[in-house]
């Protein structure tokens, strides 16, 4: 059966943009969430023709926390898929929903929103991407699969971090193809 996927992202959507063109996934993406506004993953959702939610934090963060349950709840989804999604999403979400995040950093090593600074700024000759289930941590829940990406000589951050998603964008195609299996509803 096809698994029914959400996708939370913020930014620009390329590692969406890897999920909606994958022809190996037997997946509908039922909806793209996005925390921002001006998210140019929107525009590739509408594109796709894949209806998306804007849920902005706002004032309350108990309130944001409520919202995304209730909107992820009405979907129905078999999988849901952080691909850039700059949020912490709270426990009661991850406890309930399977979610798996793409991080730009073999974890442990570098958790949180500046991975690729931090490793550089730690002087390391290797670092990479990794896709793990989340937790109610901050990038610390059970790795599911990491690719090496070799940190070269006069490397800047956006030069680091462009060659990373690169390789994201396989990996996270690559971890979803191996987990449908073992996703428990009808998949």
């Amino acid at each position: 059966m096809t698994a029914r996927v959400v996708i939370l992202a913020s930014g620009s959507g390329t590692l969406a943009q890897a999920v909606i063109d994958s022809t190996e996934l037997d997946i509908e993406i039922v909806e793209v969430i996005s925390d921002n506004h001006s998210a140019q993953v929107l525009t590739r959702a509408q594109e796709a023709g894949i209806p998306t939610k804007i849920i902005s934090v706002g004032s309350s963060r108990e309130l944001w926390n409520t919202e995304m349950i209730e909107a992820v709840a009405g979907l129905d989804v078999d999988l849901v898929v952080s691909a850039g999604f700059m949020r912490i999403l709270p426990a009661d979400f991850v406890n309930r929903f399977p979610t798996i995040n793409s991080h730009p950093a073999l974890l442990p090593q570098f958790p949180g929103a500046h991975a690729v600074r931090d490793a550089l700024a730690a002087g390391v000759s290797v670092t990479g991407t990794t896709v793990h289930w989340v937790d109610d941590g901050v990038d610390t829940g059970p790795i599911i699969t990491q690719m090496e990406v070799p940190v070269l000589p006069g490397d800047d951050e956006a030069q680091l971090h462009e060659r990373i998603k690169k390789v994201e964008r396989g990996l996270i195609v690559a971890t979803i193809a191996l987990i449908l299996p073992s996703l428990e509803r009808n998949v």
